[in-house]
């Protein structure tokens, strides 16, 4: 019997290697497939793609599979790092794992998969996927709460998830580590990576100064005060406390808004100053996993921020379907443009939107 072909994207982190060794011993015809997406200063000081490649090879000699290289980086810049440029530009904070997972992870190297011959892609991501009753595919929450991803995966579609494996979907991630130490992968007790997707750690005011000019300006206070200076809009989000560099006694401060038009940052004294809480938000450029937004006469759980437990709200949608409006039952702190709302019902993810603007409270009604 031939056996089905799933091409694993191989970071060269634990989780995805773990992911493949799990699909080998499943019976799977398993081909690893690493992918380079950024060129630029890619160098030994800051870009570990080397070392990366490096560790994906040796996983998969371990394991028993072939391992390739492709190269995304003309795809990366132009659907990820031009928007995520844009974005910086317009005084937002976006999220680029967003815009990773949904046009590189689960599109070209899907495609590129799919040419191999492959069934179904898999990753080390913490989330899971079934097909429902009525025969669509949802997104789940994984069994790890504190590694769960889908989140970033918001923006997968029916034809995405329909073709995608989550083999550490019922997986704790210390159980991940111990299984890839007792099975001898060399990556076991390799670190999380951690900054921006696929561009690696670095300095992030010295990274984005090159790609965007720096604007100082000034910080005030709501009244109009100057407390300070800053560096340039772009290098400070909502609810930011620190790295202001503003002195004197008192409360902490912290960004509340940003004053495009003025170059004026907003800042506020206190965790709890009514500036940073809002019971509301507008979302654009929206994604609904089904292919349809659910039904917005029930009542949800929402994230604004990956590191966030469910707010409940309800939500309605504009008549061209194009502008979502969420309410919560309790204010939201620091609500952030650029960042993505994410609803879910119990552990599915149904989708979302990326923030626009936070709302006051006269705007309630508008999701009632």
């Amino acid at each position: 019997m031939t056996r089905e072909r799933v091409v694993v994207g191989l970071s060269g982190g634990v989780d995805s290697a773990v992911a493949a060794w799990l699909l080998k011993e499943a019976g799977y015809d398993v081909i690893g497939l690493f992918m380079k997406n950024w060129e630029d200063d890619d160098t030994d000081e800051y870009c570990t793609s080397r070392a990366d490649l490096v560790d994906a090879v040796s996983v998969a000699d371990v394991i028993g599979i072939e391992v390739d290289a492709v190269n995304f980086a003309a795809e990366y810049r132009e659907r990820v790092f031009s928007r995520f440029l844009a974005e910086y530009r317009a005084g937002r904070t976006p999220n680029p794992d967003v815009l990773c997972n949904s046009e590189i992870k689960f599109e070209a190297f899907l495609d590129h998969a799919i040419a191999l011959g492959a069934g179904h892609i898999a990753t080390g991501h913490y989330a899971g996927v079934r097909q429902a009753a009525d025969g669509t595919f949802e997104l789940l929450r994984a069994a790890d709460r504190t590694k769960d991803q889908s989140y970033f995966l918001h923006r997968l579609d029916q034809r995405q998830l329909g073709r995608t494996l989550f083999p550490l979907a019922g997986w704790q991630k210390r159980d991940v580590r111990a299984l890839a130490e007792r099975i001898g992968l060399p990556n076991h007790a390799k670190k999380d990576s951690t900054g921006i997707c696929f561009i690696g750690e670095r300095p992030f005011r010295d990274f984005l100064n090159r790609y965007l000019p720096r604007e100082p300006g000034d910080m005030v206070t709501p009244e109009g005060r100057i407390v300070g200076r800053h560096m340039g809009l772009m290098y400070y989000t909502i609810g930011q406390r620190q790295g202001l560099g503003i002195g004197g006694e008192g409360l902490p401060w912290y960004v509340a808004d940003k004053d495009l038009p003025a170059n004026r940052l907003v800042v506020v004294q206190g965790h709890d100053h009514p500036r940073l809480a809002a019971p509301a938000l507008e979302a654009l450029d929206l994604s609904w996993i089904a292919g349809a937004a659910p039904d917005p006469s029930r009542d949800y759980g929402a994230k604004t921020r990956y590191r966030q437990g469910d707010a409940t709200c309800r939500f309605a949608l504009d008549p061209s379907g194009g502008h979502l409006t969420v309410a919560f039952d309790e204010p939201q702190w620091a609500i952030t443009p650029g960042q993505s709302v994410v609803l879910y019902r119990g552990d599915v993810c149904l989708g979302g939107g990326v923030i626009e603007r936070a709302l006051p409270q006269d705007t309630l009604s508008a999701a009632a």
